[in-house]
């Protein structure tokens, strides 16, 4: 349908004149723009920032520690082996080695504890555990467990799932308002003059 997009233009003839008029007209506070097309590395960067954006805020990455992610590490804290450590950052690296390939090694790296962090957290986590209760649905808040904050779907029981999922319902407001975004602008920049015009500010055309 558009053979040449980068003559295309959405504006009449009258506003295109309006236009090349206001160009010819304003000084541009001395910088004297030009219509030209945004450089390729440009539009890369701008792709490149708008990603990088999404992927740091993405929920995954957003997500408060669960007491799951934990319980191994409370586990092993009773292991002969670390018991035997006198010194409590050997005992805590003692602790990561015996569980650097589990489950949640990624979110412990993001979420890193100390020997006294444990000591205090492990109580509650065995509390949870005799209870019978989900450690995947209570959160580590400073040196306290608690029901997270997120509500889920109901359950048939009557209760509520705690857990957050890897994507986040937000997320579906962040990629319609992209798309807006860069809709608008599309139509905006379509709007002007052609790239064929290039205005001099000198009060004559220039093609």
């Amino acid at each position: 349908m558009f053979k040449d997009l980068d003559t295309l233009t959405l504006s009449s003839e009258q506003a295109n004149e309006k236009a090349i008029k206001l160009w010819h007209g304003e000084s541009l506070g001395g910088l004297t723009e030009d219509n030209n097309r945004t450089p390729v590395p440009v539009v890369w960067l701008l792709i490149l920032t708008v990603l990088t954006a999404f992927f740091v805020t993405f929920p995954l990455w957003g997500q408060r520690p669960t007491a799951a992610i934990y319980s191994a590490y409370i586990k092993s804290m009773d292991s002969p082996e670390v018991m035997a450590i006198q010194d409590d950052t050997a005992a805590m690296q003692k602790i990561t080695e015996m569980n650097k390939d589990g489950p949640y090694e990624a979110q412990l790296v993001r979420h890193p504890v100390t020997m006294d962090d444990l000591r205090i957290l492990k109580p509650q986590v065995e509390d949870l555990q005799k209870k019978g209760l989900d450690l995947g649905e209570y959160t580590v808040v400073g040196n306290k467990i608690v029901i997270a904050n997120f509500e889920g779907n109901w359950r048939p029981d009557g209760t509520r799932v705690r857990k957050q999922p890897w994507w986040d319902k937000g997320y579906f407001i962040d990629i319609f308002f992209i798309i807006f975004f860069f809709t608008g602008v599309v139509l905006v920049v379509k709007g002007l003059p052609s790239y064929s015009w290039q205005p001099d500010h000198s009060g004559h055309d220039r093609h």
